[in-house]
């Protein structure tokens, strides 16, 4: 009978990779290659993924992979139960995952890796959850760029509006998957021996200095600045790598690096290219036409929208302004900030492959329908 079984189970593997295979051969088979739109979408996919590569990669994804590889190996277990994990004061835990989240100038995809070292490390799916929210929908940098582009209500708007959802939304998946805060906090407690023999000032002299080089390179100074004041945190670095940390910890460290990178980069890619082929084949004029009123309708075609689409960080609030003056509402504008920059394709086929089809789905349901009331009521104001 267990034999049986299991060939089934294997059967069911197969045969998902096998219809998946006939999928994608028919796409190939009877693409319209010669067509316009198809030209159009593979160049807007291809680009995407060329600026991607150029501009966000070596400046935000690298440093942000390392983060989350440090903080896999050298941040020490009771120190994330204490502040993040399934068993945190809830008091202390959402406020500490919003703050740690809104310092970080990231977009949807550069948070990723910083949120699967905290969530590997066993945070609390409900303060990672909101960790992952507010990184990229409150980054300082966004908050001041908003506030003078386009008004200081959108911008504290926008601040209280992130931290209201992120804390709401953490608080109902703790709720609903209290089984894996319980799963994790066991584990946890099993595995609390194996420290390793760092101080904490050590620890984090470590992570800010790595903190810094991802804040400063992503700031809009010159370059000469920029790149002086990263080289003078990475020589810390180095001297910390070298004379303070020991040599098997380190390989534990860029191991866990590669580990992470090879698990989300690919995902990424992937998701980066569809994105750019969502923006040529949704026309533009569908969705001015649907977000001029600010009504639930509205709303929810800005959050699905801007769940669909990526924005690069920063990038969001011209796109938002041109469609304001265009005659988007302002209820649709904010929900449109709040689920463009923390959701896009690429960062939600990885946040099902790092959470799970069950809490993935779970927590982008919430942050748009949660955005749709956010923009209802600042709408209404």
């Amino acid at each position: 009978m267990q034999l049986v079984l299991k060939i089934k189970d294997v059967m069911n593997g197969e045969t998902k990779k096998f219809l998946w295979l006939v999928l994608a051969f028919l796409a190939f088979y009877f693409m319209p290659v010669q067509s316009d739109v198809v030209i159009e979408s593979l160049s807007a996919g291809l680009a995407l993924l060329h600026e991607y590569a150029r501009e966000h990669v070596l400046t935000c994804l690298v440093p942000a992979f390392f983060i989350a590889g440090a903080i896999a190996v050298f941040v020490k277990k009771d120190s994330i139960l204490q502040l993040l994990g399934p068993t945190a004061k809830k008091y202390i835990a959402y406020p500490i995952a919003s703050i740690s989240g809104g310092i970080l100038a990231v977009c949807s995809c550069t948070i990723l890796p910083l949120f699967a070292g905290i969530y590997k490390r066993g945070a609390g799916i409900g303060p990672a959850a909101a960790f992952l929210f507010t990184g990229p929908a409150i980054n300082v940098t966004a908050i001041f760029l908003t506030g003078g582009a386009i008004g200081w209500d959108f911008a504290f708007g926008r601040l209280i509006a992130s931290v209201i959802i992120a804390i709401t939304v953490g608080v109902l998946l703790g709720f609903i998957f209290y089984e894996h805060d319980d799963r994790n906090a066991k584990d946890f407690v099993m595995g609390m021996e194996e420290e390793k023999p760092y101080s904490n000032w050590t620890i984090a002299a470590f992570l800010l200095l790595q903190l810094g080089i991802l804040v400063v390179l992503g700031l809009q100074i010159s370059a000469a600045i920029k790149w002086g004041i990263a080289g003078v945190f990475l020589l810390v670095l180095l001297y910390l790598v070298f004379f303070k940390y020991q040599k098997e910890d380190n390989y534990e460290w860029v191991a866990e690096t590669w580990d992470l990178t090879k698990k989300i980069l690919p995902y990424l890619f992937v998701g980066i290219f569809a994105a750019g082929i969502i923006d040529v084949v949704v026309p533009d004029a569908w969705i001015k036409a649907a977000v001029g009123s600010n009504n639930i309708l509205g709303n929810a075609v800005a959050s699905v929208s801007g769940a669909l689409m990526y924005f690069a960080t920063l990038t969001e609030v011209p796109i938002i302004q041109t469609l304001m003056n265009m005659g988007m509402d302002r209820g649709p504008a904010m929900t449109l900030f709040l689920t463009g920059n923390s959701l896009s394709v690429p960062s939600m086929i990885v946040i099902f492959s790092l959470m799970g089809r069950k809490q993935a789905l779970s927590y982008i349901g919430l942050i748009c329908v949660f955005s749709v009331l956010a923009g209802l009521v600042f709408g209404s104001l």
